[in-house]
Formats: structure tokens, C-alpha cells, sequence
């Protein structure tokens, strides 16, 4: 049977240590909170009565609960008051010294058998156990901010914490209705050695101005359905805290995925913090407020367009697979003359009768009338010859991955259509340029990169090359405006920018999983549980195809040659054998058959 922890201590009663008591009061337990002196004890009391009293007001607790809840939580300011406690938590600041002194002194005042633990989020958990005399039973609990709405809590065993320890805790964590998940003592654990690789690589892209903030953050949330872009976070979690937590990441690992992006040390020093002084990557209405207000580098949306753009009426879209179906639906629903370019009338055919099919369904959902569905049918045409895109306005290229077979068609397309017609492909990881070099008008040649499934994916990446002319730019943007999508630009380099942040933190945990680190169940459940992610990395892996994935992973590093880009073997080995996904029913999970 798991041990019972009828009294619980926590030292430190600021932000996350006063959540932390939050939880195990709320959880009918005996809490004793530690302070170092009365000013600070009421500074956590003011703390827990604020979360308890919003609480109430939202209906999550009554008035009877929360006065039951504070009654059991007994502050001091002498950690003699924590000898009777079966566990202790400490949620001091994150200094090793501090946390190492605090942990002997605990040692010598607690039980032989209680159990100390540490909410630490980047230091070791070893160091801290070898302070004491019981380094068996020394855990990490590393709670979430804000605790009592985070389930996730990382258990970290070092190498001599007793098993006994860990299952207790476990079992412990549970009934706090948490999700626990049990790893080695390495720097970030699970959730921010994932988390904050992919925080650091957006850092960095913004410091090269290869997108702006607004771009970078609307990227991540309208490609991958994040909650909030990596800027945005960043100024939530602090830019000190984020610059901490990587450098010691790096000083560990010496990977240069985790090396602090420059501009994160001089945000530090000029005390540009986040969210928590008011200004950060945004400007905020107020130290510690969320409401963003516009600053210097707040795009305008007002006014004629610096650069004037082309006027784009009639579209072609070459292709009629997956993705250039939901092309040619999008640009039909927003009132454009489409022709699909298809290799045969059949495949015409098929391309038209899924769009049909999915106009049917948006008819009968109420998200279209059926004059909307035939009105948009009646602009689709098609053509089984390039020379019937001869008098289209912009042409979208939407053909397999293939780099050869995309350059002969720009080639081809170079011949046929008018000029002044914009050309643009909807590549996903090679080289736009590599196109506009085929052509004798580089300058008109753009990515427009849609998202699968097009019609329900808000996010275009507007991919510029060197030699595209900024009207073409302009219109691209322009006209992802009119279809209602989001465009977002950058620069034409591997990965653009969803791909770019996304992959490579999909392989770290890949590399996480090689390692035997934890279990690809577990860190689905980090990444989900603890960072509010909508899928996990493994559940996402197997949903894109192995395959597609260690693709992209395979350009990504031969553009940057970086070390830390390398694809993982596993996933290499993975791809070798076959097992690709949910596609072939086996992947990193195994999927019954349909």
C-alpha cells in the first residue's frame, strides 16, 4: 500500500509555492507554510485568499469551502514548525545555494522518514539530495504555474532515490488530481527541455529579423492550434527566467539548440522581463497585465499599402491531390474564377466531386447555403494543358514534393502565362528560389504555403525569395486577406516558420525517447498536460507520417548544419522499417486496423 501524507509542508509562499499549498489544502490536507519573516507570510496569505475568493467567484469553490480550505493551512515563520510533516516541498527561488542550504536545514529538523522535495524546474535534484542525510529520500515535484490549475507534476528520481519514495509520490500526486510523470534528474526535465529548445529557436528568429513577433506568434498558433505563439509566452513565463533556464540547460547538455538566444541576455539587462514589468517582447498596459498595447513595432493595418499590389481575379491552381482540392475550394468559396490543371479529365472530375463533397457537408453543417455551393462550383473549371492558365492572374502550384518536377513546370508556366502573373508554390520544405530560378521572372515567383486541410487552416505562410519583388509580396498578403486567412511572411530558408520551430523540437523528443529518458506516453502527457498543447509530440509524429517528418527534419539540417537538427537514428530506424504512422497502422504507437 503507498504511504498516507496526512501533513504536508511547503517552504516559500510566493507565486508558485502559495499554489502549491492551494492544492494540497484543497485537497482536505494539514498544510504548515514556511516563510522567512511575517511581511512575507502575509504576502502568501493575501495570495491564497485572492486565488480562493476568484475561485468562489467563478463557481469552482463556495464560500464554506474556501473558509475550510484557509483553515487548514498554518503559516510560520520557523521551519521547527515543519518536524511533523510526512512531506515537505520547497518553492524557493531558484538559486542552487539557497535551495542546498534550505535542504540541510530541513534535514535535521524533519522526521528520519519524511520526505523532502523539490519544485525546482532547472537545478539538479541530486545536488540538492547530497546535501542531506537521507538522499534517498530526496524528490523532485515540480508543479506548473499557476499549480492549482496545472495537472502536470514532473517527479524527478535521482539515482539513489528509494523506489519506495517515487511510487509513494506517485500514488500521492494522483489523488491531488494530477498527472504525475516520472523522469531522471537531467536540466528541464521533460516539458521545458522540450519547451524551451523550440522558445529559444523563435528568440533567435526574431533577433535575425527573419519574421516579426506578430508573425512569429501567429504562426504557431494558427498552424499548430497553440495556445499562445513563443514570444507571447515568453513574456508570460519572464525573459529572465527563460534566459536561467536555458543557459543552464546548455551548461549541461553543450547543445547549441539550448545556447541562449543574445537577445534574451540583453532583454535580462535592460530589465525588459515580460509580462511581469510591462515590457518584453510586446508592451503591456501595466507591469504584470496581459493586455497587449501597441508600441513602435506594432504593424499600423491602417492606410493605403506602402507598396501598391496586383490586381488577382482569375486563379490557377495546378494540381488536384489533397491539398490542391482544398486550394481550389478556398479560392471558389471567396469568389474567385479557379482552373484546375489536371493530368487527366478524371482526375478533374474526382478533384470537383470532393469539392462538391465538401461544400455538401459545409450546406448541411449551416456554414453555406446551397446558392453559396452552386455559385462556387460554377467557378471551377478544368484543363489538362498548362496553356489554359495562359490568361490567369496567379497560378498556385500544388504537385508532389518533388524539386525537379516543380522546376520543369515553373519553366513551363514561364512560357505560357501573361505577364505580370504571379507564380507560387505551396512547397512545404524546398527551396522557393529554387523555382524563381527556373523561370526568366524570378521577381514574380512567391510561396504561398496553406496548411492541411485548406479550407479549415486560417494559417499562409508568404514566403519571399531573394530576387521576389515586394508588390508581389504585398499581394500575396492581400490576398490571403480576402480568402480569410492569416498570412504571415518570411524569408525563404528551410522550414520556413512553422516548420522550422516545430520539427526540430519533435525530434528532441524523439532523442528523449532513444534515451529511455521516459516514455513516449509520458511525454505526450507533459507536453499536453504541461504546456497545453493539443497534441503530444509522438501522437503529432505518427499523425504527419514518420516519413514526412524525418524529410523535413533531413532539410532542416542540411540547410543549418547544426549538430542538434541531426535526425534522430530512432526515427530513421523507425522510417527504414516501415512504420510510418497512423498511415501504415504502425508508428511509435500501433493503430488498429480500419
Amino acid at each position: 500500500m503507498a504511504r498516507e501524507f496526512r501533513t504536508v509542508g511547503v517552504v516559500g509562499l510566493g507565486t508558485m509555492g502559495a499554489g502549491i499549498v492551494e492544492v494540497f489544502a484543497r485537497s482536505g490536507l494539514h498544510v504548515v507554510a514556511a516563510e522567512v519573516d511575517d511581511e512575507a507570510v502575509q504576502r502568501g496569505r493575501t495570495h491564497l485568499e485572492t486565488s480562493t475568493a476568484r475561485a468562489v467567484g467563478r463557481g469552482k469553490l463556495t464560500q464554506q469551502d474556501a473558509d475550510e480550505l484557509l483553515a487548514r493551512i498554518v503559516t510560520t515563520t520557523s521551519l521547527a514548525g515543519l518536524a511533523d510533516a510526512d512531506l515537505v516541498v520547497e518553492a524557493v527561488p531558484e538559486h542552487l545555494d539557497l535551495k542546498a542550504t534550505l535542504f540541510a536545514e530541513l534535514d535535521k529538523v524533519c522526521r528520519p522518514d519524511a520526505i523532502l522535495a523539490s519544485n525546482t524546474s532547472s537545478l539538479s535534484v541530486t545536488e540538492l539530495a547530497v546535501r542531506t542525510g537521507r538522499p534517498g529520500k530526496v524528490i523532485g515535484m515540480h508543479f506548473f504555474n499557476p499549480a492549482p490549475v496545472q495537472k502536470l507534476v514532473e517527479l524527478v528520481r535521482t539515482v539513489v532515490t528509494e523506489q519506495d519514495v517515487v511510487d509513494d509520490v506517485r500514488a500521492f500526486a494522483a489523488t491531488l488530481d494530477k498527472v504525475p510523470v516520472v523522469i531522471g534528474d537531467r536540466a528541464g526535465f521533460i516539458a521545458n527541455a522540450l519547451l524551451f529548445g523550440y522558445l529559444n529557436h523563435a528568440a533567435q528568429m526574431y533577433e535575425a529579423h527573419y519574421a516579426s513577433r506578430e508573425d512569429l506568434d501567429a504562426a504557431m498558433r494558427y498552424g499548430c492550434g497553440y495556445p499562445m505563439g513563443p514570444l507571447a509566452l515568453l513574456d508570460l513565463i519572464g525573459i529572465d527566467t527563460s534566459y536561467e533556464i536555458l543557459d543552464t540547460m546548455y551548461r549541461e547538455s553543450r547543445n547549441l539548440m539550448h545556447a541562449p538566444a543574445p537577445v534574451l541576455r540583453q532583454m535580462t539587462t535592460a530589465g525588459l522581463l515580460g509580462r511581469k514589468t510591462g515590457r518584453g517582447f510586446y508592451t503591456y498596459a501595466k507591469p504584470h497585465s496581459s493586455e497587449v498595447v501597441p508600441d513602435a513595432l506594432t504593424p499600423s493595418g491602417a492606410g493605403a499599402p506602402e507598396v501598391a499590389g496586383r490586381d488577382v481575379q482569375r486563379v490557377g491552381v495546378i494540381g488536384t491531390g489533397t491539398m490542391a482540392t482544398g486550394i481550389v475550394e478556398v479560392f471558389a468559396r471567396a469568389g474567385f474564377d479557379v482552373i484546375v490543371r489536371g493530368r487527366s479529365q478524371s482526375k478533374i472530375d474526382r478533384c470537383v466531386a470532393t469539392v462538391r463533397k465538401s461544400l455538401d457537408k459545409a450546406v448541411v453543417r449551416g456554414r453555406a447555403t446551397e446558392d453559396d455551393r452552386d455559385a462556387a462550383l460554377a467557378r471551377i473549371t478544368g484543363t489538362t494543358h498548362l496553356e489554359g492558365l495562359a490568361d490567369v492572374d496567379l497560378v498556385v502550384e500544388a504537385i508532389a514534393e518533388e524539386l525537379d518536377v516543380k522546376r520543369a513546370v515553373f519553366g513551363a508556366l514561364d512560357e505560357v502565362c501573361k505577364p505580370g502573373a504571379i507564380l507560387a508554390t505551396t512547397t512545404s520544405s524546398l527551396p522557393v528560389v529554387e523555382c524563381a530560378a527556373a523561370t526568366s521572372r524570378p521577381q514574380d515567383v512567391v510561396g504561398l504555403h496553406f496548411f492541411n486541410p485548406a479550407p479549415q487552416m486560417k494559417l499562409v505562410e508568404v514566403v519571399s525569395t531573394i530576387t521576389t519583388a515586394p508588390e508581389v509580396a504585398a499581394s500575396a498578403r492581400a490576398l490571403c486577406e480576402r480568402l480569410g486567412k492569416v498570412p504571415v511572411s518570411c524569408g525563404d530558408q528551410a522550414g520556413f516558420i512553422v516548420n522550422a520551430l516545430l520539427f526540430p523540437y519533435l525530434n528532441d523528443a524523439v532523442k528523449m525517447l532513444q534515451a529511455h529518458y521516459a516514455t513516449a506516453d509520458d511525454i505526450d502527457a507533459a507536453m499536453k498536460t504541461g504546456c497545453a498543447l493539443p497534441m503530444g509530440p509522438f501522437e503529432l509524429l505518427d499523425v504527419v507520417g514518420l516519413d514526412v517528418s524525418l524529410a523535413i527534419q533531413r532539410s532542416l539540417y542540411q540547410e543549418f548544419r547544426l549538430s542538434g537538427l541531426a535526425p534522430a537514428p530512432l526515427l530513421e530506424h523507425l522510417v527504414t522499417a516501415g512504420r510510418l504512422g497512423r498511415k501504415t497502422g504502425h508508428g511509435f504507437r500501433d493503430y488498429a486496423a480500419r
